[in-house]
């Protein structure tokens, strides 16, 4: 009996490192709402157009030498009442021996403006280990509402909305294409509201400098965040997530790595194409 229950706490364990290793690119948005010191970072309202249309960026997700899943997120053009807008698609699913312990396909979608990043449409289709989610929310921002469509349920409700809102998607975009990075300084937080799954979130994260990341590409200079979560079940603490950012005009998410109560789950940039500038890559020596 007791090894059964060890091995069944076991599979639970690995379930939970494998979900988490799928998601881990995504959990830097599941802020805990506490009050950090340090100065605000720069926002600023003008573009610096980090990205164009067609850039696709692809992902690894694994623990220590075992590969969990891989994350996708491609950048489209689409068309609302005329204007075009961009639509953003991230994928994430299971590979593997994860696929057979613990099964996700996850799709998301969000559609924003150019010139703002600001999501007009966001849509939320996922499978995971059995639990499953498809919702629709479209953004109104006259009224500041989330109106949103549960189709699995069949139910629409709406929810108040933060002023500039992002949700989880656009929250990548927006943060490569509206603050002066060459104007941050070590400890200065950057702070946005997040809305996700019919709630509204304080997004915070740390700059804490620049550091070199040895990749498959060669070595990229990086700029170094701590985003903060809660601690608990999974995490070790509350400061268990680093992100490493490309110290460049693109901004891409080179690493991020996720402490856990036992070992830590890995993100990393594993293919690229469609950039808006050039790759800033030193040859490994």
């Amino acid at each position: 009996m007791g090894s059964e229950m060890c091995i069944r706490d076991s599979c639970q364990t690995m379930r939970l490192k494998i979900y988490w290793s799928l998601t881990v690119f995504f959990i830097c948005f599941q802020i805990n709402a506490q009050n950090y010191s340090g100065k605000k970072a720069p926002f600023i309202n003008k573009s610096f157009d980090s990205f164009k249309t067609g850039e696709s960026l692809k992902f690894r997700l694994h623990y220590g030498f075992f590969n969990a899943s891989y994350a996708t997120l491609n950048l489209d053009e689409d068309q609302v009442e005329g204007e075009k807008i961009y639509k953003a698609t991230a994928i994430g699913r299971t590979t593997g021996i994860a696929r057979w312990f613990f099964k996700v396909d996850d799709v998301y979608e969000t559609f924003f403006n150019k010139d703002l990043v600001q999501p007009i449409k966001s849509t939320r289709n996922i499978y995971e280990g059995g639990y499953t989610k498809n919702v629709e929310i479209n953004y109104d921002y006259i009224n500041n509402l989330a109106n949103i469509n549960d189709i699995k349920n069949s139910r629409l409700s709406s929810v108040k909305i933060e002023k500039n809102v992002q949700d989880l998607i656009s929250t990548f975009y927006y943060l490569r294409n509206h603050f002066d990075v060459n104007k941050l300084k070590i400890n200065d937080f950057i702070r946005i509201n997040i809305f996700f799954d019919a709630e509204n979130y304080p997004f915070r994260m740390k700059f804490l400098g620049y550091e070199d990341v040895y990749t498959k590409f060669g070595v990229i200079n990086c700029l170094k965040f701590r985003p903060y979560i809660e601690s608990g079940r999974v995490f070790r603490d509350s400061e268990s997530l680093t992100l490493w950012v490309s110290n460049d005009k693109n901004k891409l998410p080179i690493k991020i790595e996720a402490g856990l109560r036992i070992g830590s789950i890995e993100a990393d940039l594993e293919e690229f194409r469609g950039l808006k500038h050039p790759f800033k890559i030193k040859l490994n020596e």
